[in-house]
Formats: C-alpha cells, sequence, structure tokens
C-alpha cells in the first residue's frame, strides 16, 4: 500500500470532510486545504486513476477500500501522535503540525511499538 504523502493528505481530508458533510466535492476540499480547485482537480484525477477514490456524475467523491485503508491509517497516526505530542508539552498548534509530517514518514512497525508503549489516558 505505497502512496505519497500528498496523495495521503487528500485522502485523509476526504475522510475528515466526509464525517463533516453528507457529500464531499473537490470544492470542499480545495476550501479545506486552501488549494486551487485546479490543482484538487488534478489530484482527485491521480487518485481516482489509482483507485483510491470514485466521483459520481454529479462530482461527490467517496474513498473506495483502498483510499478508506490509507485514510484511516493516516488518520490515526495523526490522532495519536498529535496527542501524544500535546501530552509531552508540546504546544497544540506545534504538535498537530510535527503529527503531520511525522504521520508520513514513520514505519508501521515504529508506530505500532510506540503505540504499545504509549499510554494517552
Amino acid at each position: 500500500m505505497k502512496s505519497n504523502e500528498s496523495a495521503e493528505n487528500y485522502l485523509e481530508t476526504i475522510l475528515i470532510l466526509s464525517h463533516k458533510k453528507p457529500v464531499v466535492r473537490s470544492v470542499d476540499i480545495a476550501e479545506e486545504l486552501g488549494f486551487k480547485k485546479s490543482s484538487v482537480s488534478v489530484a482527485m484525477k491521480n487518485l481516482r486513476e489509482k483507485e483510491h477514490i470514485t466521483v459520481t456524475p454529479e462530482g461527490y467523491i467517496y474513498l473506495t477500500p483502498s483510499g478508506q485503508q490509507i485514510a484511516d491509517m493516516i488518520y490515526e497516526r495523526h490522532q495519536f501522535l498529535s496527542a501524544w505530542l500535546i501530552k509531552l508539552g508540546v504546544d497544540p498548534e506545534v504538535a498537530v503540525e510535527d503529527a503531520c509530517r511525522i504521520e508520513h514518514v514513520i514505519s508501521p512497525e515504529s508506530f505500532e511499538a510506540i503505540k504499545t508503549h504509549i499510554s494517552l489516558e
């Protein structure tokens, strides 16, 4: 399940927006990320070609099983790492930014080891 950071960010954003909105459209993603709609269009085309999303004729974007798997993984990492860094005393804004970078490069093995040995309660 190889992916790149940009694709992972888009998939995570689709996941987050799908929890907030009844349907997700390119314009919603552009607004959420502060990107031009044309940039989002290119990214959606790439995600469609990789079969990570489907787009209805109305322009509604849905994650496929592979897209959902990647989005869930990145979202879990983001939530866990942000909470962990905040618990360590890192400023919440910095923690979220750092977690966003770490979530894309940490190996599954290292992430699982951290989760096993860290209690967030």
